[in-house]
């Protein structure tokens, strides 16, 4: 007697074979058999045709936090991801003292904008080591979680206020390799950093102060496990990403170590630069080093408005400390007309017509209800204003509470996006799900990667992209027993209809602890998700099952 039969299926394993008619059986949250399964089962599903797939796995989120009160990470489940990679972009809640517990938060506030409210409403801080949050996350999850560790909070944990100061001492190097070495032992599947990164005060974060032997020797240690490092380089600098790549090669080869970085956009204001990134990434392997850079499949679409700092505003820093200003500040400032000038001038010679005159009003409680859905631009045209000073006053004339969309960021021509998903060493993630969830929607990748780059263009086959989020990222973070279906392997699977799924409709919720809202995604086109053998989510719903387990 199995647990559970999928019955008359299009099973895609996850291997990148062409799918045949099957069923899949389960038993002890295992895949038992597939193929032609006779016998019964406790649960029989009818896939009727649907594609029966592996769960998938986003190896880029920033659900830590949501964790704690979430153990579903919505919306994940329902675009059929069974598996999540936390801890990125040198930012973890372990290992973390409790005096540089505000540190941090800032850092979550300012890096991926999550409201303060998800860190001091919604549960109580009961660890500090990083075996204590995985035992807290652990309680309630409907999703398996692979964790990493953040470079940035380990050097906190070491070295105290002089993280953001200088370079380690020989004997801060080896406290930190003592605790990796913990929290890989605790289930960390690896290291996160970043060379980017800002914390809420604009100066750079932690992990930004490492010398090379610094990573070098938390990669000695990583080596001792075989587990990953995960990186985010100067992605706005085409010449520095590629010195990173080369960087991350020599870590890789002289540890014997998988390291990833991300993201990689190609836009066509500079189509040159994604393939100048793989082909170096192509030359590292030929060498025998493992260096997977992440692609996103979707534009990002960012709704904003001047009640809070946004990502929409990353490089223009004089925003940035007006929007960081609490909200009397920030009004006192965006009716100084001195200050309000040089916002704009900072804009360029067009006041913002390149980077705001296509943005789309919204909405908004106070959203003056002639301007929703039209341009900023043409609005602006009609008031005498250039976008960026227009932009400011219909802001202070509704109170702030105006709401912008800046649609289809990022990737710009699908045509190019396409092959690129397609190449054997370019690794499909950061998806960014659990972050930036008051301005935009972090989920869909898995969608849109059906939707457009399988069924619209067909730049990938069906098989290929399944075997890309699910089999191929299982072997890339060293996730064994996952990520296909066969006889022995966890039982994540998700039945899907490849006709219609897609990336779905971007709307704000207001679950967020404290009432605060976010913006996620309904999933189209997913049937049923099964996380280690158990139904997780069905027919458009939640289940009760709590099946995840922490896995490395």
């Amino acid at each position: 007697m199995f647990d559970v039969i999928v019955r008359n299926g299009l099973v895609v394993d996850g291997s990148g074979e062409a799918g045949f008619r099957g069923d899949v059986a389960v038993k002890n949250g295992l895949i038992a058999a597939v193929g032609t399964v006779s016998g019964s089962a406790r649960r029989e599903i009818d896939a009727g045709g649907r594609v029966v797939a592996p769960g998938f796995i986003d190896p880029h989120t920033h659900f830590d936090v949501q964790l704690l009160w979430d153990g579903a990470a919505r919306p994940a489940l329902e675009h059929g991801v069974t598996c999540i990679v936390p801890g990125n972009c040198s930012l973890s809640l372990a290992p973390l003292k409790a005096a540089d517990r505000p540190k941090v938060v800032g850092m979550f506030q300012q890096i991926e904008e999550m409201p303060p409210e998800a860190f001091t409403q919604a549960f109580d801080w009961t660890w500090e080591d990083f075996a204590g949050y995985r035992d807290a996350i652990a309680r309630n999850l409907s999703i398996n979680v692979a964790p990493l560790v953040g470079h940035s909070v380990i050097r906190l944990w070491v070295m105290g206020e002089a993280a953001q100061q200088r370079t380690a001492t020989p004997d801060e190097v080896a406290a930190m390799q003592d605790v990796l070495r913990e929290c890989l032992k605790a289930g960390a599947v690896g290291l996160s950093t970043s060379f980017v990164d800002l914390d809420e005060h604009g100066r750079p974060v932690p992990s930004r102060f490492a010398d090379f032997p610094e990573l070098d020797a938390l990669s000695a240690v990583l080596g001792e496990f075989g587990r990953m490092l995960q990186c985010v380089p100067e992605f706005y600098d085409v010449d520095i990403t590629i010195a990173r790549i080369d960087q991350l090669s020599e870590l890789s080869l002289k540890h014997g170590i998988p390291t990833t970085f991300s993201p990689v956009f190609d836009n066509t204001s500079t189509p040159d630069n994604a393939p100048r990134i793989l082909a170096r990434v192509e030359e590292q392997f030929a060498r025998g080093a493992r260096v997977w850079p992440q692609m996103q499949t979707r534009p990002i679409d960012i709704s904003f408005s001047l009640l809070r700092p946004s990502l929409f505003f990353a490089r223009l820093p004089r925003w940035v400390r007006v929007l960081r200003q609490p909200l009397e500040a920030r009004l006192h400032a965006l009716n100084d007309p001195e200050t309000v000038a040089k916002m704009v001038e900072d804009l360029g010679a067009d006041g913002g017509q390149r980077m705001m005159g296509g943005l789309i009003v919204r909405g908004g409680d106070a959203a003056p209800a002639q301007m929703v859905g039209r341009a900023l631009g043409e609005i602006a045209a009609e008031r005498g204003q250039v976008p960026a000073q227009a932009l400011i006053d219909i802001s202070l004339e509704h109170g702030l509470d105006v709401a912008f969309l800046a649609a289809d960021m990022g990737h710009e021509a699908t045509d190019r996006i396409g092959p690129m998903l397609a190449h054997p060493l370019v690794h499909i993630g950061a998806s960014d799900g659990g972050a930036h969830i008051a301005s935009f929607s972090t989920y869909g990748d898995t969608g849109y990667l059906f939707s457009e780059f399988v069924r619209k263009s067909g730049g990938l086959s069906l098989e290929q992209a399944v075997r890309k989020i699910t089999a191929e990222t299982a072997d890339i973070w060293g996730l064994e027993g996952r990520g296909r279906l066969t006889p022995g392997h966890a039982a994540d699977i998700v039945i899907f209809d490849p006709d219609t799924i897609d990336r779905g409709e971007e709307r704000p919720v207001f679950d967020m602890p404290g009432e605060g809202m976010r913006y996620v995604r309904d999933a189209r086109g997913i049937d049923t998700v099964l996380v280690n053998g158990e139904v997780a989510y069905t027919a458009g719903a939640y289940t009760e099952a709590r099946s995840g387990v922490v896995c490395t």
